[in-house]
């Protein structure tokens, strides 16, 4: 009988997070959802779990912030008993050249999307630590650590997204002696809510430059997440899963 498991994914009340949560929730994951601010989503996203065979719950709490992440994995072991699995999937999207950058454009990117997997990774490994086990996701950017340069005048984005990759690498060398393995995953062009204004006026265009001739879904990213953290990649770590159908290859 296969061992149930702990999965926490932050940001993930709608989008790619909801597609994780629910992939790994039907692969009988018991899943904590995070959310910042909005509860409705977080109620509704809840609904979409209903009857698969993980349970789960939504836990409140700004990632960005080296408090609530705490108390987010804290309330998820004491919901579920164990952690196994963090997803650190939050990070918002600004496309803004440096010069048009203000400084709370500059920290939020930063905290929201590098700090937050911080934060939260340095909590979960307190509990994964003592097990001696775990598997921690992070969520990259399309080609962040070859050439990002040309895709969007997005410097803070990527500025953070690189960071997520050298985390991810470093943390896999010093994490492996407790049997904890670090990936990350770096999607490409995905079709998700919080884009779909933006990414409907490119759609056409974005779709012809990609070998396999669309663009992404959000289960196309949850479906290497959930490779990542099965047992058939248990001799991987450090790596980076591109899920960008060739693009830039």
């Amino acid at each position: 009988m296969k061992e149930q498991r702990v999965a926490v994914i932050t940001g993930s009340t709608k989008g790619i997070g909801k597609a994780i949560g629910r992939r790994l929730a039907r692969d009988g994951c018991d899943v904590v959802l995070n959310y910042r601010s909005d509860d409705q989503a977080a109620q509704s996203a809840l609904r979409d779990f209903d009857g698969l065979p993980g349970k789960a719950v939504a836990i409140k709490a700004d990632v960005a912030v080296s408090d609530d992440a705490s108390r987010l994995i804290e309330a998820a072991v004491a919901c579920f008993g164990r952690l196994d699995i963090l997803v650190n999937n939050v990070g918002p999207f600004l496309i803004r050249p440096l010069v048009k950058t203000s400084d709370e454009d500059w920290r939020s990117i930063l905290d929201s999307n590098l700090s937050s997997v911080f934060y939260c990774t340095r909590a979960a490994l307190r509990v994964m630590r003592d097990r001696r086990s775990g598997n921690i996701i992070n969520i990259g950017a399309l080609n962040v650590e070859h050439s990002p340069v040309g895709v969007f005048e997005a410097p803070a984005y990527y500025t953070a997204k690189s960071g997520v990759i050298m985390l991810t690498r470093t943390l896999a060398r010093s994490e492996g002696r407790f049997n904890i393995r670090v990936n990350a995953v770096s999607p490409g062009f995905i079709e998700t809510e919080a884009y779909r204004d933006y990414r409907d006026e490119h759609k056409e265009a974005w779709a012809r430059m990609v070998p396999l001739g669309r663009l992404g879904s959000p289960n196309d990213v949850a479906e290497a997440v959930l490779f990542l953290a099965s047992e058939h990649a248990q001799y991987v770590t450090g790596a980076v899963l591109h899920v960008h159908g060739g693009l830039w290859v």
